[in-house]
């Protein structure tokens, strides 16, 4: 069965902004769901046994490695059935939630989700990235060029020689701007940035359910 994988790195819970856009996203998405939140179940970091099972024959292996084989067995399995990937993965400190590079590394094996030879198993299919940030970060913006998220995204999802994902990024900006008073200026970017992430998270999973039709 083929499925909309949704990946939400998110700490916020129903406070997330990013989490709010991926749900106008969801809204429109008219096939199966398969809802990855790494926040309350965080996969653990890559470890030695990790590594090692990867090039150990399943019967070598240690109770660590085996252990450590079948979490990345269950996750790659899920990555690869999909057709269709959303993932929530907000601005945190310039770079990306650890829960999510944490994910990233258990599912990305050479022979499985990576091919350095030919093209990824993944190539081609849609994929998403909303990424809701505190402050601006766009062209002309005092944080331009800070934005160490979304080029890395692209690039490990996107490129050629990873995971080939065909991705587009919805980037909510401002969002401390209602919480904090000297950004109360921005409310009204903030606001304008918002309600743009939402229509395109909604116009996104339209475009996307046509494209699988």
């Amino acid at each position: 069965m083929s499925y909309l994988l949704h990946i939400d790195a998110s700490s916020l819970s129903e406070a997330s902004v990013s989490g709010k856009v991926a749900k106008s996203f969801r809204a429109e998405w008219q096939g199966p769901v398969v809802h990855r939140d790494l926040a309350v179940s965080p996969v653990p970091h890559l470890s030695a046994a990790g590594i090692s099972a990867r090039s150990t024959e399943p019967a070598q292996r240690t109770p660590e490695q085996a252990e450590a084989a079948t979490l990345q067995d269950e996750l790659i399995d899920e990555f690869l059935g999909a057709s269709a990937y959303l993932f929530t993965v907000p601005l945190y400190n310039l770079s990306m939630p650890s829960v999510f590079k944490a994910w990233l590394d258990q599912i990305m094996v050479d022979g499985r989700t990576l091919d350095f030879a030919n093209a990824a198993p993944t190539t081609g299919r849609p994929a998403v990235v909303i990424s809701a940030r505190g402050g601006g970060y766009g062209p002309g913006a005092p944080n331009e060029g800070r934005d160490h998220l979304v080029p890395t995204l692209e690039t490990i999802l996107g490129w050629s020689h990873t995971l080939g994902l065909d991705v587009t990024t919805v980037t909510p900006e401002l969002t401390m701007a209602p919480v904090i008073p000297a950004m109360a200026g921005l409310l009204p970017l903030h606001e304008a940035s918002l309600a743009e992430a939402h229509a395109q998270a909604r116009q996104l999973a339209k475009d996307i359910d046509q494209q699988a039709a």
